[in-house]
């Protein structure tokens, strides 16, 4: 008579009871309660934060907070959202911050000079690289919010992953357990353009954690090197230029009978008009020419002023 392994025949654990035993699970009311602390903190000095950094006064609010599984919080965010990964040493070595593009695009209008009455609802698309220069510097602040909050034993620092799009985040591995977390949302508003922030904690940091207001500092200068580094980045950027000839009219029976090597004259006689474009914003009117080897065309008249162009561009 063989014996049975008693071991193969144990059930497993429910996940969610071994959280709670373990301290991954706390009690709704308990966590939510929680994640409201993180948002009166955030409510109360992240708009300082960015007034001191950049002039520009933003209002922020808590939404409430999520709980589940932290890759499913992660998966039911908006896909108009950029993420980092954050780890503060004592404290937690897998927080997720999101910040809603817009907030960025908005943000970084405002840095290049335009007025709330000239900036739009921000279309829904991915950040330019420049944008993601300054993401990096909001998310900087969003974290150092958290960590003076948490108050983390060793005064270590956050360290943060490079900015990414929620679609460029990698699948974790399938053999990877999940921890439960609570995401904590909070809206952003800049020139009535309203946005949203999300702080995606593990509760095992959480419901260790005692949420204490961060002791106020003040911030002088910040916005002219903001707003300085951010125009050196801007100036330095490649951008792709495309010049616009117009040609002569010609008859569609004529056009569907061209070949290969036949000739269509220009329509303008002597200088020849050259409109330049950008990201399909008109910047110059130039006249064609040649010099030596290279064609060329010469700057005739700009579109706008300089603060415009760099405007137009950026969109």
């Amino acid at each position: 008579m063989t014996m049975s392994n008693a071991s193969h025949d144990k059930p497993a654990m429910d996940p969610a009871l071994l959280a709670k035993l373990t301290g991954g699970l706390g009690d709704r009311g308990r966590v939510a309660k929680i994640c409201s602390s993180f948002g009166e903190i955030y409510s109360e000095f992240f708009p300082d934060v960015i007034k001191s950094e950049t002039g520009l006064d933003v209002t922020v609010n808590y939404l409430g907070c999520e709980i589940g599984y932290k890759n499913h919080l992660i998966d039911d965010l908006s896909s108009n959202v950029t993420l980092v990964d954050v780890t503060l040493r004592n404290w937690s070595q897998n927080i997720t911050i999101a910040c809603g593009n817009g907030f960025v695009i908005t943000l970084m209008e405002h840095l290049l000079g335009a007025t709330a009455d000239t900036i739009e609802e921000p279309a829904h698309r991915l950040l330019s690289i420049i944008e993601m220069d300054l993401a990096v510097m909001v998310f900087d602040k969003i974290a150092k919010v958290l960590r003076s909050a948490v108050n983390a034993p060793g005064g270590f620092e956050p360290s943060l992953s490079v900015p990414h799009a929620l679609e460029m985040r990698a699948r974790p591995p399938e053999d990877r357990p999940d921890e439960f977390a609570a995401a904590i949302n909070m809206s952003i508003t800049l020139a009535g353009i309203v946005s949203e922030f999300s702080l995606i904690v593990p509760q095992t940091a959480l419901l260790k954690t005692k949420v204490t207001p961060p002791k106020p500092k003040r911030q002088t200068g910040q916005s002219a090197e903001w707003t300085e580094q951010l125009g050196d980045q801007v100036r330095r950027s490649h951008v792709t230029l495309e010049a616009k000839i117009r040609l002569q009219d010609l008859t569609l029976r004529t056009i569907s009978k061209l070949m290969v090597g036949d000739v269509i004259p220009f329509r303008d006689h002597g200088d020849v008009r050259v409109e330049v474009s950008a990201n399909s914003k008109e910047l110059y009117v130039c006249e064609f020419g040649r010099s030596g080897e290279n064609y060329m065309v010469r700057v005739k008249d700009t579109m706008n002023s300089d603060d415009e162009l760099i405007r137009h561009l950026m969109n």
